[in-house]
């Protein structure tokens, strides 16, 4: 899959800056655009086949997202995420989602629970890393989501967005799938066994382990990117 697809997959529903956004968001967490590399407006435009500005209101989004940074008179670039972003993003992720299954769990339904089992289960057969991506924010929201703190949700996304264009790297690691997928039916049966105690812990441990792994590669990669 390239921009290419990308576009032509947008283009089969309508050409608005969200649209475009959502595209330009997958290409970023795919790696078809890579860390520091220019986006111009102009050529964007060509490939989705609009003007510059819905391009240009997309980008802001993805500016707002992390995803992104906008230069004066020099156009836009995938943002670079420092060791320092990293850490932080890990410890307001831990923090923000502890409360978010704190509330969430008296709310939890069976449905609920069966949903997260299948999406786990989804989770194991899925081999491209876009999509596990993808599962595991559904994962974590389907769990906070009954929380019914729609702010507090989208703040974890946006947090969960700038982690995930590196679960590429995570992935390439043996034990990290098989890891993490045990980390996540930990906090299930915690959150089934209705222990807000044990799941803030298990949470935490589980956005720790893969914050720390994050900030090693980027201390041994920063030079590079």
């Amino acid at each position: 899959m390239n921009i290419n697809d990308l576009a032509a997959n947008v283009l089969q529903q309508r050409s608005t800056p969200d649209l475009i956004a959502e595209a330009l968001r997958e290409a970023i967490l795919r790696g078809i655009f890579q860390e520091g590399q220019s986006l111009r407006q102009d050529e964007i435009a060509t490939q989705f086949g609009v003007s510059r500005i819905p391009v240009r209101e997309a980008l802001r989004q993805l500016e707002a997202e992390g995803l992104v940074t906008l230069h004066l008179n020099r156009g836009a670039t995938v943002s670079v995420l420092t060791v320092a972003e990293a850490q932080e993003i890990c410890e307001i992720r831990s923090a923000l989602e502890a409360i978010a299954i704190q509330l969430a769990i008296p709310k939890l339904t069976e449905s609920d629970l069966e949903k997260a089992v299948v999406i786990l289960e989804a989770t194991e057969q899925a081999t491209d890393a876009g999509l596990w991506a993808k599962l595991n924010w559904e994962f974590h929201a389907t769990l906070y989501a009954v929380a019914n703190r729609p702010r507090l949700l989208t703040m974890i996304k946006n947090l969960h967005i700038n982690i995930d264009r590196y679960v590429l790297l995570q992935m390439a690691q043996m034990d990290y799938l098989e890891r993490s997928q045990k980390e996540h039916y930990q906090l299930l049966d915690a959150c089934r066994q209705r222990d807000p105690k044990a799941a803030v812990k298990l949470l935490k441990r589980h956005i720790d382990t893969a914050g720390e792994q994050l900030v090693t590669y980027l201390q041994k990669n920063v030079s590079k990117i």
